[in-house]
C-alpha cells in the first residue's frame, strides 16, 4: 500500500479522538512503537497517534495489510457521517487511491485486493549488517506493480543488482563499484558456490540442482536485460513501451524475487557449502 494511500486515512484522525484512534489500531492487534523511534513530525496529537501504530505495520506481510485494510475500513466507518446520502468527496478520493494500489473499495466502506497480492522475499533483512539498499527496492515494487510496470521491472532489476552487492559486502568480497549486473550475478554466485561449475557433491552438485543454478543466473540476467531494452525505468526513451502490462510486471519482479531468495537464502544457511573449509 502506498504512502499516499496511508496519508489519507491518517488525515481521518484529525477529527477523531485520541482514545478512539488508538483503539481502532488495537482492536485488530497492532501495538504502537516507541514515540522516540517515530520519524514523523507533526503537531497534531490524533495524527502522531496514528502514525505509531501505522509505523508498526510490516506493509510488505499481507497479512499485516490483511489486518491494516480492517483498521482502515473502521476507520470509514468511524469517520462517516451516517446521516449523508450518497458518496462524500474525501471518500472518492480515498477510493481512487485504494485503486491504484490494486484494492477495491465498495459502497459500505469494505476493501478488498483487487488482485492477490505478491509475496516479496518472506524473511527478516535485520540479520543483514545493512539490509537497507534491498528494503527501498522492495518498497518501490509494492508501490508500482499494479500501477507503474516500466517503474516496477526497473525496480527489479535493482533489486537484484542490491541483494548482489549486499551479499558480497557480507562476504567481504570487494567489486568494481561500477560493475554490470551479469558481473555482480556471476561473483556472488561463484562466491556461494552457486554456480554450476564449482557446486560440491551432494545435493547442491546434481545435475538437476546445476540446471536450476544455471537457470537463475539466465532469471537475473534476463531482469537486466529486459529493463535495458527499454521495458524498465532507468533509462530515458524517445518512445515509451507499447504493450507493457501488469503481468509482465509480475513475471519480472517474481524472477527477480526467486533470484534474489535463492541468494539470501544460502548466505543465511549454517550449513551451505560456501561455508566448508571457514574458520
Amino acid at each position: 500500500m502506498s504512502a499516499a494511500t496511508r496519508n489519507a486515512f491518517r488525515s481521518l484522525a484529525t477529527d477523531l479522538t485520541i482514545r478512539i484512534v488508538a483503539e481502532l489500531w488495537e482492536d485488530h492487534g497492532f501495538a504502537p512503537i516507541p514515540p522516540e523511534e517515530l520519524k514523523y513530525d507533526d503537531p497534531g496529537q490524533r495524527r502522531t497517534t496514528f502514525m505509531l501504530y501505522a509505523e508498526g505495520v510490516d506493509w510488505g506481510d499481507p497479512e499485516h495489510v490483511r489486518r491494516a485494510l480492517l483498521v482502515f475500513e473502521d476507520f470509514i466507518r468511524a469517520y462517516r457521517d451516517p446521516d449523508q446520502q450518497g458518496t462524500p468527496k474525501w471518500l472518492e478520493d480515498i477510493g481512487v487511491r485504494l485503486e491504484r494500489d490494486g484494492f477495491l473499495l465498495d459502497k459500505s466502506g469494505r476493501i478488498s485486493w483487487e488482485r492477490a497480492p505478491v509475496r516479496l522475499l518472506d524473511r527478516d533483512l535485520s540479520t543483514l549488517s545493512d539490509g537497507s539498499g534491498i528494503a527501498v527496492e522492495l518498497e518501490r515494487i509494492r508501490r508500482d506493480l499494479t500501477t507503474d510496470p516500466h517503474g516496477a521491472i526497473g525496480a527489479a532489476k535493482q533489486l537484484i543488482e542490491a541483494t548482489a552487492k549486499t551479499a558480497l559486502r557480507e562476504l567481504s568480497i570487494e567489486i568494481d563499484k561500477n560493475a554490470a549486473l551479469p558481473t555482480l550475478v556471476s561473483t556472488v554466485q561463484k562466491a556461494l558456490k552457486l554456480d554450476a561449475g564449482s557446486a560440491p557433491d551432494g545435493p547442491d552438485g546434481s545435475k538437476a540442482v546445476k540446471k536450476i543454478l544455471s537457470g537463475s543466473v539466465n532469471i537475473a540476467v534476463g531482469v537486466a536485460e529486459l529493463r535495458n531494452q527499454g521495458f524498465g525505468s532507468g533509462h530515458g526513451q524517445a518512445s515509451a513501451p507499447s504493450g507493457l502490462g501488469v503481468r509482465h510486471a509480475r513475471l519480472t519482479v517474481n524472477a527477480a524475487v526467486t533470484w534474489c531468495e535463492l541468494i539470501l537464502d544460502t548466505l543465511a544457511d549454517p550449513a551451505a557449502p560456501w561455508r566448508k573449509g571457514q574458520v
